[in-house]
């Protein structure tokens, strides 16, 4: 996608043998990119959210061992990079993919070809995630035209987003943003409600400003104000992403996309769920059993931002002695979600729907 008019991924190799990011922790006040060096950077990157996102987590976990090996390449080495990655955040499932597709690929060669075979399949793997979400985007666009064909002309088709699963979430494109880009850029009028997203502030600091960047119409709303948006008709679908989905169809996604689904059940809003297919737990058929990440209270009780002089700070939010707990992620269950919307197209949150499309990794 573009920033200024100059196209960027979230993540890239520099020509001296760095990998650069964008540092996801100063939008949407700062632009500025990041050096990762070496392993213990990629996995304070990825700890420390500077890259978020399941997709994006995969592929600077990828990144993050290929720096690791040109260190120390041993079986040791290897096997201790990998795990020091996998520590880093528990509930997003690509990160587990990533590292095991980097070991599956670099365990047999010898230690001295790996470095330089994992760099390559490092780049592969962000490569296939840009393929994947331009997909996503062309399979999910069809829903966004149906929609406008039942507007009056020129009503924009309005869509409610819940944390930022934009471009900013994978190298490019987005899960649930590639549909609305896909239908801006053909000229689908399309509006879209961003939830803040507390307490991080995903989609009021991420996704309000790529879709901004991008030109494409939105409104910035508190997290609480979608049931009465759905209420009112003036939401047409919700789309999310998710940082894990089950065997039969159950989506663990940022905290507060459950809320959103069953207000949108409530009011007859289809709900569309939009992932790349290594975000597909075959492992886990209930979603209860996916760890959720409970994060720092820090979070929830302060809140950074600018001053009036143009200042970044933060500011305390809850009384000094108020304790704050800190759920990252919760689960929608199936039945409440219309449709998945993935890189083989779009079928039913279940079993069978998900099997259909991925039978040969159902079948593993």
């Amino acid at each position: 996608m573009k920033i200024d008019g100059v196209p960027y991924r979230t993540i890239w190799p520099a020509a001296d043998g760095a990998v650069e990011i964008l540092d996801q922790t100063l939008f949407p006040h700062r632009f500025e990119i990041l050096r990762l060096t070496g392993l213990d950077e990629a996995a304070h990157a990825i700890r420390a959210m500077q890259v978020r996102g399941a997709p994006l987590i995969g592929a600077t976990a990828a990144y993050g061992l290929a720096l690791a090996l040109r260190k120390d390449a041993s079986d040791a080495g290897l096997a201790s990079a990998a795990a020091t990655l996998l520590a880093t955040r528990p509930t997003a499932v690509n990160l587990h993919w990533a590292l095991e597709r980097m070991k599956a690929a670099l365990a047999p060669l010898a230690p001295a070809e790996r470095a330089d075979a994992a760099w390559a399949e490092a780049a592969a793997l962000c490569d296939e995630d840009v393929a994947i979400n331009a997909a996503i985007g062309d399979h999910g666009l069809k829903i966004v035209e149906e929609l406008a064909a039942k507007k009056a002309p020129g009503e924009p088709v309005r869509i409610l987003t819940h944390c930022n699963a934009g471009w900013l979430a994978t190298v490019d494109w987005g899960t649930a943003t590639a549909p609305i880009y896909k239908a801006h850029d053909k000229g689908v009028p399309v509006e879209v409600w961003v939830d803040e997203t507390r307490p991080r502030n995903q989609g009021a600091f991420l996704t309000a400003w790529e879709l901004g960047r991008h030109g494409v119409p939105h409104k910035v709303i508190v997290d609480n104000a979608g049931g009465h948006l759905m209420q009112r008709g003036l939401v047409d679908m919700v789309i999310v992403g998710t940082d894990r989905t089950t065997a039969r169809g159950d989506v663990c996604n940022k905290i507060g996309t459950y809320l959103k689904a069953l207000a949108a059940h409530d009011n007859g809003v289809p709900f569309y769920v939009a992932l790349p297919s290594p975000t597909i737990d075959f492992t886990v058929d209930d979603g209860f059993e996916i760890p959720i990440e409970e994060r720092s209270g820090d979070e929830v009780s302060w809140l950074p931002g600018l001053t009036d002089a143009g200042d970044y700070t933060r500011v305390r939010l809850t009384p000094e002695t108020s304790p704050a707990a800190n759920p990252a992620f919760d689960v929608t269950p199936a039945r409440l979600v219309t449709a998945l919307v993935t890189e083989r197209g779009v079928c039913p949150a279940t079993r069978e729907g998900i099997a259909g499309l991925f039978p040969e990794r159902a079948a593993a």
